[in-house]
């Protein structure tokens, strides 16, 4: 796309990822010899399974365009996965409201430039940059290749969704506008147990909490699985969750079945599956990426509806798990203030917006500085919905 003679760094546009070496990426994402990048989602194992199995790419509007800086030699220094958009969907950073209203002042919204992992409101690095002296010019590369790239195929904005602090602070530097958001995250406090995080809570909450566990493993065995463990015959039931509970939720699931063999041949071992049965027969499944310090939950699902299996499944057992891993967090997904009542803590995410016409960049400008002091607001009055202890011993 762009060539910097002077440094010698050419900066180009990838439309299928299998035009990079996977080692290549995976050492900008963080990675190290065998050991693949911290967050999974950043690996080249489940972005070239999306493409792979065809859930982005195709008609599907997420058409890959991956930017890429290297250096004279040909060595990848830098990357972001990219993707030409033609909808809003499956981004989890709703701006349909920019597009209806760009599109009332006669304008074009669509295409834009996403800079995201499709169908995962995961914060990651999105500037993937190989550590290094060229760092820095790497990376400002990125930041001005995707500008550039909104030039010149016609797009109204680029979105950087659920960037990291560090580098939404840099995108503000390169001119790219700041919106925040909430999700809720489960912390290890360094427990031993669920029993010891029962301890932090208040006894109220803690009796609750107790209750709803032993009434939703009444009859039901729950199982986690992790690497070969995982069958075939778990995905196909895991897909019959997922395609029956994305069904009833939003009317089209983002991702196929093939998309599940391919991470399960790829990466098992950063994945755990949690499975509920009922006299044996599978009825009801949670997906989680397993990465160097979180679990990360993504998709859930049943065919038998259960007084709260979807928050053992899906929450509890999350808990249960990282604690036996020593990892530091769960990260539940996108929305969902029930999270709160089950120890998961309000967190902002971050994103970052380049908007080409500068009049649709005055009026969302104002818009995201509204909203920023909302969400600042809802921050103490979500903290304070937490089920943990105030301050005070109390007594069982």
């Amino acid at each position: 796309m762009t060539k910097d003679a002077a440094a010698g760094f050419k900066v180009a546009v990838e439309t299928e990822l299998s035009a990079v070496a996977a080692a290549e990426w995976d050492a900008c994402a963080g990675g190290t010899g065998d050991r693949p990048p911290p967050n999974p989602f950043l690996s080249y194992a489940f972005l070239s399974a999306l493409e792979d199995s065809g859930c982005v790419g195709g008609h599907s509007g997420w058409s890959p365009a991956h930017l890429t800086v290297r250096d004279a030699s040909g060595r990848l220094l830098a990357a972001s996965p990219a993707y030409l958009k033609s909808h809003s969907q499956g981004e989890y950073v709703f701006d349909h409201g920019w597009a209806e209203a760009y599109i009332r002042a006669g304008g074009s919204y669509y295409p834009k430039l996403q800079v995201a992992v499709p169908f995962t409101p995961a914060t990651g690095p999105r500037l993937l940059v190989r550590p290094g002296p060229e760092a820095d010019q790497a990376r400002r590369l990125l930041a001005q290749g995707l500008k550039t790239l909104c030039d010149r195929i016609g797009a109204s904005s680029v979105h950087v969704t659920f960037a990291t602090e560090e580098e939404r602070a840099f995108l503000s530097e390169c001119g790219f506008l700041h919106r925040t958001d909430r999700q809720f995250h489960w912390f290890n406090e360094g427990y031993g147990s669920y029993d010891d995080f029962l301890v932090a809570l208040a006894s109220r909450k803690r009796k609750t909490l107790k209750r709803e566990r032993r009434e939703a493993q009444e009859g039901v065995e729950i199982v986690r699985l992790t690497g070969a463990a995982i069958t075939e015959a778990d995905w196909d039931a895991f897909f019959a969750f997922y395609m029956d509970t994305g069904s009833r939720k939003w009317g089209r699931p983002y991702l196929n079945r093939a998309f599940f063999s391919l991470v399960g041949e790829r990466m098992a071992d950063r994945i755990l599956l949690v499975i509920a049965k009922r006299e044996g027969r599978r009825i009801a499944g949670a997906i989680n990426f397993i990465g160097d310090d979180a679990l990360y939950g993504r998709n859930w699902g049943c065919i038998e509806d259960r007084p709260f299996l979807h928050f053992e499944v899906c929450y509890h057992q999350a808990i249960d798990f990282a604690i036996e891993r020593g990892l530091a967090r769960v990260e539940a997904g996108a929305q969902g203030e029930h999270k709160l009542a089950r120890g998961y803590r309000p967190v902002e995410t971050r994103s970052s917006h380049w908007i080409a016409d500068p009049g649709l960049r005055r009026a969302v400008a104002d818009h995201l500085d509204r909203e920023r002091r909302y969400m600042a607001s809802l921050h103490d009055e979500l903290e304070d919905a937490t089920p943990f202890r105030k301050g005070t011993v109390e007594e069982d």
